[in-house]
């Protein structure tokens, strides 16, 4: 190994099925007044959300509970941040997708901090976010965003005008991670696929970006092999406990790889396209995720055949072979082929469905940022990706 890197922290996870049941003991561990942020339907609509407020009530906890309905906006966070200053939260827990997660996160530092949320967001606020915040635990019940082990919440408006940017801070990584896949079990296949997509997506852009590390290749490539041999399982057979198990660790494992190694083109482009319209982030992932990697290694291909990622971009298609005795071009068209193949298998929308249309590409390709990515584009190229998934 040569060269040098630098590796932010993880959260103190706790993995596996049933580990939801440590909740109440790990939230007394900080106090006993906790805010509990929820998706509206899912967690509190199931027994474990009684268990849950049995063991609350076992250890003497007093809780708040905020259902988070979409997307956390900067007035929904300040509207929480005011209704509950002064409150003496001890410790926030989100429980639910990435959305409830990225709440949860901007909540428990804005809560030490004096002014609105988008004072402190990257590129639009003048401010920049102490680090302090409320003790924080996530619990996702999704296998999507990879949220419960990085340093940012994703804040979005949505409108002509409208945006997703960070609020980001090292010491925002939340203190503890609950990772239960029992509590995936539940969710819709339509959804299943999408945070699936995203979670491939993140896990092959940050293997393949050119600020990726020995440490994140290793993490990434490991879990790509445990998420390309469950995803479909998981849309096909929802109650696949191994399946959801190997889905919530890749998950999470990209969250740990995004945070250190970045995000290519696809995020690129998912950030103006879901501040444009409301469209929910896993299919934006899902549905560019094929034509922006084919566009990626054709350019290689074309420009820098000795582009680290193109290996890259092989090893990952021959997870999908098994064949190890052809050349690279076999395994990148084999890559191709499986992400279209799923894209239209889970029937992932394009993103004329949402109302995305032909006149909103220039905005779009004006505010999309691709550092990350292994090869780079111009503005027309980047409209034609675009017009290809309408």
């Amino acid at each position: 190994m040569t060269g040098s890197f630098n590796q932010s922290r993880i959260p103190f996870i706790r993995f596996g099925p049933g580990k939801r049941s440590e909740l109440p003991s790990l939230v007394r561990s900080y106090g006993d007044t906790c805010l509990i942020l929820t998706g509206k339907r899912s967690f509190p609509g199931s027994p474990h959300w009684e268990d849950l407020l049995h063991g609350l009530k076992k250890n003497n906890i007093t809780h708040f509970h905020e259902i988070i309905r979409h997307e956390p906006s900067p007035e929904i966070i300040d509207h929480n941040v005011q209704k509950y200053s002064g409150r003496n939260i001890r410790v926030i827990v989100s429980i639910g997708g990435g959305s409830v997660l990225d709440a949860g996160k901007a909540i428990s530092a804005m809560l030490m901090e004096q002014g609105p949320v988008m004072d402190f967001l990257e590129e639009i606020g003048h401010r920049k976010p102490s680090g302090a915040k409320i003790p924080f635990i996530a619990v996702p019940t999704t296998s999507g965003t990879g949220s419960e082990t990085t340093k940012n919440a994703v804040i979005s408006k949505v409108g002509p005008l409208g945006f997703k940017k960070s609020l980001r801070h090292d010491r925002y990584v939340p203190d503890v991670s609950v990772v239960d896949p029992e509590l995936t079990l539940t969710c819709p296949a339509e959804t299943t696929a999408a945070c699936g997509m995203d979670t491939f997506t993140q896990l092959l852009e940050s293997y393949t970006a050119p600020t990726s590390t020995p440490f994140t290749d290793a993490l990434a490539f490991n879990a790509l092999k445990y998420v390309i041999n469950a995803i479909q399982k998981v849309y096909h057979a929802p109650h696949d406990l191994r399946a959801r198990t190997h889905m919530a660790y890749g998950s999470m494992i990209s969250g740990i790889t995004l945070a250190n190694a970045g995000l290519g083109l696809v995020h690129g482009f998912a950030s103006p396209i879901g501040g444009s319209i409301p469209i929910p982030h896993g299919v934006v992932c899902g549905t560019l995720m094929g034509t922006v990697t084919k566009f990626n290694i054709h350019t290689l291909c074309k420009g820098a055949p000795e582009h680290p990622a193109l290996k890259k971009y092989a090893a990952t298609g021959m997870i999908f072979d098994g064949n190890a005795k052809k050349d690279p071009a076999y395994y990148h068209t084999i890559l191709l082929d499986k992400i279209f193949e799923m894209t239209r298998h889970f029937n992932i929308p394009r993103l004329g469905a949402y109302g995305l249309s032909s006149k909103d590409l220039d905005s779009i390709v004006e505010r999309t940022g691709h550092k990350n990515n292994p090869a780079h584009f111009s503005k027309t190229e980047l409209k034609q990706m675009l017009n290809q998934r309408l």
